[in-house]
């Protein structure tokens, strides 16, 4: 896991050293055991290490290739590379690492190396003879990566930070990217909150030559691999009927321990966060089949008796004979880590503060690489909006009766229902048709469009990202189960450009690496063909915990949901109110916003007015902390 950064001049026969150590060094919390640039003529790269296997600094990066054709710098890991390895007999190996194993697969292979490649990953190969760059990310969105263009340069890294310090770029803001941060509490790629800089999406390769960027896309997730029979196939390429439930269950147990024990490769410890819940015991039971006798595990608890899950956490760490280490909290931890955790984010969240620190907790314990249950909610049905979708698409007769009517029904409701769950019934009614990229679009929203138009200035007939790239699918959405077709738009949105993001962002800043098995390629893939009808939950997440029967305890399975929810509402009235006060009047100069309207709006949020939510809130003062914090127009 590590920060990468390249730069390529465009008119000037050579890169200025400067900017790409000056790149380098704003990522350093991203690699703090080296940190190295590499300079060839036009071009320049630069690394920052975090040391997760072979520590040997001669695998530090830039990492050239024994034919000395090609240069690369890569962030993430390949889980799978001893496999790869082994497919390349005749390269002469002068490490053991999944760096040398990667260059060597594309020397071998081009662009078409990423399909033996299973792990999270985001890298550029600079090819000495061609004089161009290939990027590349991981096919899930683990990993991210920027990129700048304009007629002297092209930039990239995995921070929007090391971009913005090369002094290249015009740090005015993107209103497209304001759209989405606004609807869904962050950015969504291929977008970045600053113009002219743009994320390289998820399963897409990109190649610079000659001053022009190629883009493809490598992996499309709608594309599942299933015939009309209804033949899939498992892990090691056998047949699976998926009409067949014994076998489907079975298929899953087999790919989650093949995940779990792809993600325990490293030459560091490695541990696990576990909460007690479903997923993360998953994980942590999965991991000691997988062979780790004794995995180090952490469990985050609470002195509210009502809120802490340790008990929990404990009997899974007891099971499988864990080394478990309880880590105890007040609430008011994060409340003295907020700044910390806001000048942490590379790009504004509404969420992520509880990952910065949890992960700081873990990363003071000794730790390096911590397992994470992230995505089996994704996977396997496991938020309200699963079910609410099958009940919705059972109504589907409401969206046959003309638009105009449904719009004009809609249009006669009074307007103080137009807000919350009634407010977003109206959105719904008014969808022109009940497919997942309208209805997604409005269950996922922070703030309705009509609220939108009140508190800011941005142009009402744009659609967000999220919602186009949606459509833009539709005809592959609507050919999966409907179930799956959810767990689609949550990548695609929540999951990929919040929850990933928030993360790696968090978690690196710390120097902690983050693995996640529910988003194993192979994993995914199966469980998106599955037919609703095995993955429609009994229970919560009912077909993942029948399919690792007997490893769960009915205690953890059948326990009433807790976590903690922290008292934001009341930190904003109260604690925090002189800091959300203080972002609230600078975000009211700002063009983009109504400036009167938005503090009217907190005005009311003040004398308690339940209309108004803390989180609406909270987006307008963590955009402006970031925004003032990085000079942006």
């Amino acid at each position: 896991m590590c920060g990468i950064a390249g730069y390529i001049a465009i008119k000037n026969n050579t890169a200025e050293e400067s900017i790409i150590r000056q790149m380098t060094a704003h990522m350093a919390h991203r690699g703090p055991d080296a940190g190295s640039c590499f300079l060839d003529g036009e071009v320049a790269l630069g690394h920052r290490r975090l040391s997760i296997i072979d520590l040997s600094t001669s695998a530090n990066q830039p990492f050239t290739d024994v034919s000395g054709r090609y240069t690369m710098v890569f962030n993430g890991e390949i889980y799978n590379y001893a496999e790869v390895k082994s497919l390349l007999p005749d390269y002469p190996f002068c490490t053991t690492s999944d760096t040398e194993a990667l260059l060597a697969a594309y020397a071998k292979w081009g662009p078409d190396c990423i399909g033996y490649l299973r792990g999270m990953f985001a890298f550029a190969i600079f090819d000495r003879r061609d004089r161009s760059v290939f990027l590349a990310r991981d096919r899930m969105g683990v990993k991210p990566l920027y990129y700048y263009q304009d007629d002297s340069c092209f930039m990239f890294a995995s921070e929007v930070r090391s971009i913005l310090s090369s002094g290249k770029v015009r740090r005015r803001v993107d209103q497209r990217a304001l759209l989405d941060y606004f609807s869904y509490q962050s950015v969504t790629s291929p977008d970045s909150l600053i113009e002219q800089v743009r994320q390289l999406e998820a399963g897409t390769w990109m190649l610079f030559s000659g001053g022009r960027c190629t883009v493809r896309r490598y992996w499309d997730m709608t594309d599942i691999r299933r015939g009309g029979d209804g033949i899939d196939s498992g892990p090691a390429g056998a047949a699976i009927d998926m009409d067949d439930e014994v076998a489907v269950k079975k298929n899953i147990r087999q790919l989650m321990l093949q995940s779990v024990g792809r993600r325990l490769v490293s030459d560091v410890p490695v541990g696990a966060f576990l909460s007690g819940g479903i997923d993360s015991s998953v994980v942590v039971a999965l991991m000691a089949e997988a062979g780790d006798d004794r995995p180090n595990t952490f469990n985050i608890s609470f002195e509210e008796k009502e809120y802490d899950e340790s008990y929990y956490a404990e009997l899974i760490a007891k099971k499988y004979n864990t080394r478990h280490t309880r880590l105890r909290l007040r609430p008011d931890d994060f409340l003295e880590q907020l700044t910390n955790a806001l000048d942490a984010m590379d790009t504004p969240s509404g969420d992520g503060v509880n990952t910065y620190v949890v992960s700081k907790a873990i990363r003071e314990s000794g730790m390096t690489v911590a397992l994470s249950g992230v995505g089996g909610d994704e996977l396997f049905a496991g938020y309200p909006f699963f079910d609410q979708y099958l009940q919705l698409r059972a109504k589907d007769w409401i969206w046959k009766i003309p638009g105009a009517v449904r719009r004009g029904m809609t249009a006669m409701m009074p307007d103080g229902i137009s807000r919350g769950r009634s407010g977003r019934i109206l959105q719904l009614l008014s969808a022109p048709s009940s497919s997942i990229d309208q209805l997604y679009s409005v269950g996922r929203q922070i703030l309705s469009p009509r609220l939108m138009s009140q508190l800011t200035n941005l142009p009402e007939e744009m659609a967000t990202t999220l919602h186009d790239q949606l459509s833009d699918l539709s005809s592959g959405l609507e050919r999966m189960p409907l179930l799956s077709q959810v767990s689609v738009a949550e990548y695609m949105g929540y999951t990929q450009q919040t929850l990933l993001k928030d993360t790696d962002q968090m978690s690196m800043a710390v120097s902690l690496e983050v693995r996640e098995p529910f988003f194993d390629q192979d994993l995914v893939e199966f469980v998106l063909a599955i037919p609703d009808k095995w993955k429609k939950p009994v229970y919560p997440k009912s077909l993942l915990v029948e399919s690792m029967k007997p490893l769960l305890p009915d205690e953890i399975v059948f326990r009433k949901k807790q976590g903690f929810l922290f008292p934001w509402e009341v930190w904003l009235r109260n604690e925090l109110r002189s800091f959300c006060e203080k972002h609230i009047d600078s975000a009211s100069q700002r063009s983009f916003i109504n400036g009167q309207k938005l503090k009217d709006y907190w005005r009311r949020f003040l004398s308690g007015d339940k209309d108004v939510r803390w989180a609406e809130i909270w987006l307008f003062v963590v955009l402006e902390y970031w925004l003032s914090k990085n000079n942006v127009e």
